[in-house]
């Protein structure tokens, strides 16, 4: 099922009109409604309840804290689905029954080739390949970027992640550019990323310093603040920072971090349900 307009579906409260809204609503961990202008995009869909495990893979696992804000059907109808990798606190098994078909599954290779064996239309990237929608005098390009999940052994026993830039254009013109970081952590990948996209309106910053077997797996405190400084988005809205007990790093931490730093203007939280515009 797909609607170009992006209109509301049950549990979403309608949105302003207008060809270029867009807003963020926030669903729980990394998920999030994406709207930009007729585009309805969903992140990394975790429709989990509070204490059902999330499974990582090679027996690890986590148990949910939170619940999500939405079911899962309860989304609207959507443009595409965005994934930064196969995590079962990123993709898990509710999402797996539920989730419409129709939509495009943007992800990591590895991924959309697994994906595909349960009946989504998958579109793998590799770094810097881009996916682009079209409907009628808008685009909207979706952009894999370097993401480092871990380093060393640790590295190669996780799955592949990507980073992601949706660029939204009107008639040609762009109008608004959105970053999602995945589950990274900070580094010389970073500058590169900055090289070829300097200006970036909105940054959606993977947080929760996750620890899996003494290694910590997406950024921390210090290290989202890193991120910014390195990215420089003119917002930046943390996510995936309470919801499972592997994330140790609160977001007081980071708006802590972030207070001392002379960037709290940049920083931008929304309560799960909420919404705010970009």
């Amino acid at each position: 099922m797909s609607d170009p307009a992006g209109g509301p579906g049950p549990g979403i409260p309608p949105t302003p009109s207008g060809r270029s809204r867009a807003e963020l609503t926030f669903v729980g961990t990394a998920t999030t409604i994406l709207r930009l202008g007729r585009f309805t995009v969903l992140t990394d869909p975790n429709f989990l309840s509070r204490g059902q495990r999330a499974y990582l893979g090679k027996g690890l696992w986590s148990r949910r804290l939170t619940d999500p804000a939405l079911t899962a059907d309860a989304l609207p109808p959507l443009s595409a689905i965005v994934l930064s990798h196969l995590h079962g606190d990123h993709f898990d098994r509710v999402a797996r029954a539920r989730l419409d078909r129709t939509p495009p599954v943007i992800t990591t290779p590895p991924a959309a080739q697994r994906l595909r064996r349960y009946g989504f239309r998958t579109q793998g990237l590799e770094n810097w390949e881009r996916h682009t929608l079209v409907d009628g005098p808008e685009e909207l390009s979706v952009e894999s970027l370097p993401a480092i999940h871990a380093r060393g052994l640790m590295g190669r026993l996780l799955p592949p992640v990507m980073g992601t830039l949706l660029e939204h254009r009107i008639d040609g013109s762009v109008v608004r550019r959105v970053m999602i970081s995945g589950d990274t952590l900070t580094g010389d990948h970073l500058e590169v990323i900055r090289e070829r996209h300097p200006e970036i309106d909105v940054a959606v910053v993977h947080l929760g310093g996750t620890r899996v077997l003494w290694h910590t797996v997406t950024m921390d405190a210090d290290q989202g603040l890193d991120y910014l400084r390195r990215i420089g988005p003119r917002t930046a809205v943390p996510v995936h920072y309470d919801d499972y007990g592997v994330f140790r790093s609160p977001l007081s931490e980071f708006l802590t971090a972030v207070e001392g730093s002379g960037l709290t203007t940049r920083v931008r939280t929304v309560g799960r349900g909420d919404r705010i515009e970009l």
